[in-house]
């Protein structure tokens, strides 16, 4: 059994699935892993492009979505791995490849550790190449949850983290069908009290491509999860 798998879910990558691949090829050396993709829906012929790959690279994978939305390809991706460890990694390399190799070797040495989450809002961590108002606004968003759940994480909008497969498969059902996964996740690790660890980490604006976050269709989503764990918590700490 591979002990790490690294899901990537893939929408209209075809100009930047090449790069990633290479970077994350450069891993291997440190650490192994299998690559799991899950293609959502593209229109661009990425699909096509991870098949032709996948025949020269015995340890992708991939997978299409049945249902469209990143939070349904990423429930796949999970579903589907047979790892002891799970990353969740975005296509467009905005998190560093080597931030992997951290998130793992610390999950890996803690046995009680259930998850590490990165955080690009440390005095620790390096952001670059991020818009000013998408900052702003996401620093007010992710304050605003670590306020109403009475966390110490500050950076539930970003996907990039480790978790293990043991631990989230007790986490079943994910409700989230987008982005809000990345919120879901998290917060039900917290409310579980199951330890988890956070650590900084470097993150780079998408130099490739178009992003797929909206803020506008993907605010309401948020408060509908947000509101979900926090109802999901008190019925919890009831019995």
């Amino acid at each position: 059994m591979t002990t790490l798998s690294i899901i990537i879910p893939v929408y209209n990558e075809y100009d930047q699935i090449d790069l990633t691949i290479k970077k994350l090829l450069q891993l291997k050396k440190k650490i192994k892993f299998e690559l799991i993709f899950i293609d959502d829906f593209s229109n661009d012929n990425s699909y096509q492009k991870l098949n032709k790959i996948r025949k020269k690279n015995k340890f992708i994978k991939i997978f299409k979505n049945k249902k469209k939305g990143l939070g349904s390809a990423i429930n796949i991706g999970i579903r589907k791995s047979r790892s002891e460890y799970l990353c969740i990694f975005m296509c467009d390399l905005s998190d560093d490849t080597n931030d992997i190799i951290k998130y793992f070797k610390i999950i890996k040495k803690d046995k009680n550790l259930h998850a590490v989450f990165g955080t690009r809002f440390s005095k620790f961590s390096k952001v670059e190449n991020y818009p000013f108002f998408k900052l702003i606004l996401n620093r007010l968003a992710n304050n605003l949850i670590k306020i109403i759940t009475l966390t110490d994480y500050n950076d539930f909008t970003n996907a990039f983290k480790i978790y293990k497969k043991e631990t989230l498969n007790k986490l079943m059902p994910l409700v989230s069908e987008n982005f809000n996964i990345f919120l879901e996740l998290p917060l039900k690790i917290i409310s579980r009290k199951y330890k988890y660890k956070i650590i900084p980490i470097n993150w780079n604006g998408r130099t490739t491509g178009v992003s797929k976050f909206k803020i506008k269709e993907i605010g309401s989503m948020y408060i509908f999860t947000l509101c979900y764990c926090l109802l999901e918590k008190i019925l919890l700490n009831k019995k």
